[in-house]
Parts: structure tokens; sequence; C-alpha cells
């Protein structure tokens, strides 16, 4: 027999041998013997009325069958919700929203507090009732019930509003209740003075903790929306850089003049004044880093340049010259390499990034981003005090 016929022969042998051991494969799989998935089912009315204490809850809720021997990734399926949905009732969802945390079902709550913001829909008296509960409630419920307001088209309305302000400015309530409040009121379509204010005051609050870091992004998040649909932010800048200036906590005060970038919003030659006295005189650097930031992308590149200059001399950190050195760039492109070159005489440790920015230029690229992109990383300022 030829070598050729020996080699076909080996072939037709290695596919029956492989056609054998896939039959046997499927045959094992339809077994009778093979355990089952078993999925967990849900009752409509356990839903609506399960017990809230932490050992019951939507675990207690479901009909057991025999205890599974194999368990598969299956999508979830609750038995029941079709029609808890036809019938819900705001207290039936809140049941529910208490039974789905007793079981660490995050799925099912995302869904029931979607669910609950439907309910709420426009009607100011549902939300009111809902945020009464969350109080009552207290955390981890809280959230999810301030989160279903958050979600609901009545969050607009002035009373609603008003009194998610209200809770969280007070110092007498948990604080994850103070933080949600304030989390719900950044999908406000504005802020009237008197509700901006009072944001104002929970952010400068030395006792407010992480409120007032949540009160600050809520501002600037409604800032950013209006700044989108109208091109105006004055009060609520002019807000922000009074935080950025005066908060007790670095973070809070960073936060405030981060926030402006959330629009792409350069800013005005009236904010440059501020930002040129935090650049110069706070004592966290990374405030400082963001000053520097903030005066980089403004609508006088040359008022910008000369705070940045000003600062950068009495400047001690490297990586706040670093952050005044290339936003200097930033400010006024090309035209700024003279006054890079005079930061690399007071500070060596740049000088080549200076040689980079003048050889980048020659080589004609001009837009900022390009820049950047070609530049070398040579300053690393990732730890304090580097």
């Amino acid at each position: 027999m030829s070598s050729h016929r020996l080699q076909l022969v080996g072939l037709g042998l290695l596919l029956a041998l492989f056609a054998v051991i896939l039959w046997l494969g499927q045959v094992r799989r339809m077994s009778p013997h093979t355990p089952q998935p078993t999925t967990a089912r849900t009752t409509t009315h356990d839903l609506a009325t399960a017990p809230t204490s932490s050992d019951a809850g939507l675990a207690s809720i479901l009909s057991s069958q025999t205890q599974p021997v194999e368990q598969l990734a299956l999508p979830p399926c609750w038995e029941g919700l079709l029609e808890l949905d036809e019938h819900a009732t705001l207290s039936s969802m809140q049941a529910a929203l208490q039974a789905a945390l007793a079981a660490g079902d995050p799925l099912l709550l995302e869904y029931l507090s979607q669910r609950l913001a439907e309910l709420i829909g426009r009607d100011p008296a549902s939300a009111l009732t809902v945020a009464q509960w969350a109080v009552a409630a207290g955390p981890p419920l809280s959230t999810h019930l301030m989160l279903a307001i958050k979600g609901s088209a009545a969050v607009q309305h002035g009373s609603v509003a008003d009194r998610l302000t209200t809770l969280g400015a007070d110092a007498t309530q948990p604080l994850d209740v103070r933080r949600a409040a304030l989390d719900a009121l950044e999908t406000q379509r504005s802020l009237p003075p008197e509700r901006l204010g009072r944001l104002k005051q929970i952010a400068l609050d030395e006792h407010s903790d992480e409120a007032a870091w949540v009160a600050t992004r809520t501002v600037g998040r409604v800032m950013a929306e209006e700044f989108k649909r109208s091109g105006q932010a004055g009060p609520y800048l002019q807000e922000l850089l009074d935080i950025g200036q005066h908060a007790t906590e670095a973070a809070v005060r960073t936060l405030a003049l981060e926030m402006p970038s959330y629009a792409d919003m350069p800013m005005a030659r009236a904010a440059l004044g501020p930002l040129s006295q935090v650049l110069r005189q706070d004592p966290d650097r990374h405030v400082r880093e963001m000053a520097a930031f903030r005066l980089g992308l403004s609508q006088d590149g040359d008022q910008s340049l000369a705070a940045l200059a000003t600062a950068f001399a009495d400047e001690k950190d490297l990586c706040v010259r670093w952050a005044i050195f290339r936003f200097s760039v930033r400010a006024a492109g090309k035209d700024a390499l003279p006054q890079l070159q005079r930061f690399a005489t007071l500070e060596p440790r740049l000088k080549a990034d200076y040689d980079d920015f003048v050889a980048i230029y020659a080589s004609g690229t001009t837009d900022f981003a390009r820049v950047w992109q070609e530049k070398p990383e040579r300053i690393h300022c990732l730890a304090e005090g580097e």
C-alpha cells in the first residue's frame, strides 16, 4: 500500500474516533442522571409584603425546590414582577426594595428604583412621601428611595427641590441621607439664587464632611448643563470660585475649581484674579495645580501668562512649577516659549522640557493636543511632595 493511501486511512480513523467521542458526550449530557439547574421563583404577593428584618427579605420569599447540585450563570428571572408592575403602589415598591436589599440583589434594586421613579412621575406629593420614608428608613434603603426621587420628573418641582436641599443641609441627618438628597439635586435644570446660596453654605461648612463635596459637585453639574444650553454660567462659576478659595477641605476646593472642565468652559477675565490668588496662596499642592490648569483655559491668554509668571517665582514645589510651566503653553501656545525659557532658568530641572516644546513647535505642530501628545514625559508628580 502506498504511503499516500496509508495517510488517508490514518486520517479516516482519526475522524471516526473524533465522531465517537462527540457521540458519547451527547449521550452523557442527555442522561437522566445529569443534575438540572434550578431557578428561584418569586410571587407578587411575597414581593409586596416582604418583612423588613435583615435576616428575612427576598431570600425568604423565594419558593425553593430541591437543593441544587449544579448552578449555572443564567439571567435573573423574578416570577411575579409583571403582576407587581400591573398593581404597583408606592408602598409595595418600598417593601420590594427592602426585600431586595436584604437579599443583596443589585439588579433587582436597580429595577425597583427605576420603577418607583416611574410611579412618582410628576407628582410632588408622591416624591415628598418617598423622601419622608427615606428619612425614617435611614441607610441603605434611604439611598435607593432618594435615587427614585432623582429619576422622577417631580424632582424639578420647587417643593421637592427645597425639601432635598433642607435634608442636605441638616446636620442631624445621617451622612448617607444628606449625600443622597444632595445627589438627587444634580438633575435640576437650574438653581435659583436662594437654593444656590444654600448649597454653597453646605460646601463651606467645616462640619459637613463629605456632604460639602457632594454639594459642590451638584452646583458644578447643574452649571455644566445650563452652560451647554445657554452659554451662561456666571452665578454658578462665581460661587464655585468662592468655594475654591474658602472651603475648609482641600478636596472640596479642588473639585470647585475642576467642575468648569465638564462644560468645556473657558475662564472669563473676572475669574482670573481669584484663580491667581488661589495659585499663590492655597496651602495644598493639588489645589494650586488645579488653579494653574484653570488659568491655562482662559479668555485672555496674556493675563493668564502674567498670573502664571507671578506665581512661578514664589512657588517652591516642583510639581506646581511643572503645572504652571505646561499650562502656560496651554494658555498661549508658541507665544509662551519666551516665558518658558525664563522658567527654565529659575528651575533648571525644567530645562529639558523647555527644549522639548521648542523642538515640537519648530516641527510645525501647533495644536495643544498634538503638542502634548508629542511631548516626552519627564516630570512625575503622582505622590505628595514629589
